[in-house]
């Protein structure tokens, strides 16, 4: 007898719908568009990694380099600690000021297809029709 957990149902659930192929719209939808107007066909989250200032870098050398000290004896495992710490700390700078963009993916009347990121929900389903506007796309 199999035993399924709620949580991995879930995430099998969770990749189905993630999954789901993007909307084609019909010939009879792109011709009823208007100048500049596109049809929605999928909108969905990715996170991206936030811009390092440089303060991670600064620190993680920092602590790096105090760390070699101790570590080794000699000015070659204080620079070595100093490098990978400053790289580490980069990283890690750049992990903790990651963000979510809204990728929304449309389909002119012609039939070209673009990808906007925007930084906040748009609230469009597929389907739906937009025109660009300054900030992003203006549901229609």
């Amino acid at each position: 007898m199999r035993r399924y957990s709620l949580l991995g149902i879930g995430l099998s659930l969770a990749a189905m719908v993630q999954a789901a192929e993007p909307l084609k719209p019909t010939d009879k939808q792109l011709r009823a568009l208007c100048d500049g107007c596109a049809v929605v066909t999928e909108v969905h989250t990715e996170s991206r990694k936030g811009q390092a200032s440089g303060v991670g870098a600064v620190g993680g050398a920092v602590a790096g380099g105090v760390v070699g000290k101790k570590v080794g004896d000699s000015g070659v495992a204080t620079v070595g600690g100093a490098v990978v710490g400053g790289l580490l700390g980069h990283e890690i700078e750049k992990r903790v000021k990651k963000h979510t963009v809204w990728v929304v993916s449309t389909t002119g009347r012609d039939g070209t297809v673009q990808r906007h990121e925007l930084g906040q929900d748009p609230r469009l389903k597929a389907g739906d029709t937009v025109h660009p506007d300054g900030n992003g796309l203006k549901k229609r």
